[in-house]
């Protein structure tokens, strides 16, 4: 589990085929530049980009690990060179500054327009509409690994668009920096509303 709360941005600077097949996956190595390597062991879970990963290797500069097809299929930015977001998973004893992140991506959403307002920036997500079920006014919703609260959501023919507004601190200190117009980023709903999903349909 994780809490939404980036630890460090890293850098993936090496993809490495797992074979030759089109069906295989990818070995990372990330470039763990602030990210607390005294912290890391093998087999330890990190969320990149909000999808959890097992480490295989590591060292005190980096880390490396193995990424399924069925994973890259259902995710983005976890294939190709540039920088990541990085989450190490939560103790029992830590405080939960987000909300609970399980680091398993629901699905890819397209960014509608990231601009400024005021001193924040205004993130307007198209969500498909398998996942627009879950998302809600003021509830939580994690975007590339980072844990953020919904502003509104306007329901459409697509699903729904949400509106988040970020401080400039979760901008500077994240990779959401680099989202434009057209970025595909990785979703994960909340924990707690698939749960209440599914009991509102075995009620009905």
């Amino acid at each position: 589990m994780f809490t939404g709360i980036i630890s460090a941005i890293g850098q993936i600077t090496h993809v490495s085929p797992l074979g030759t097949s089109a069906n295989d996956g990818v070995r990372l190595t990330v470039q763990a530049n602030d990210f607390d390597m005294s912290r890391v062991k093998l087999g330890d879970s990190i969320a990149i980009q909000g999808a959890c990963m097992t480490v295989v290797e590591f060292d005190q500069h980096c880390f490396k690990v193995d990424v399924s097809r069925e994973s890259l299929n259902k995710t983005r930015g976890l294939d190709s060179i540039g920088e990541v977001n990085l989450e190490h998973a939560m103790r029992l004893s830590d405080t939960v500054d987000g909300h609970l992140v399980s680091g398993h991506v629901d699905g890819i959403a397209e960014v509608v327009s990231f601009e400024p307002v005021g001193e924040s920036q205004q993130l307007r997500i198209q969500v498909p509409t398998d996942l627009s079920i879950y998302l809600a006014y003021k509830g939580s919703v994690t975007i590339n690994g980072v844990s953020l609260t919904v502003n509104s959501v306007e329901d459409n023919e697509k699903g729904c668009i949400i509106s988040i507004n970020l401080i400039p601190h979760t901008v500077q200190v994240t990779t959401l920096k680099h989202l434009r117009a057209g970025s595909l980023v990785n979703l994960e709903i909340d924990t707690i509303a698939r749960y209440v999903q599914r009991m509102l349909k075995l009620a009905n």
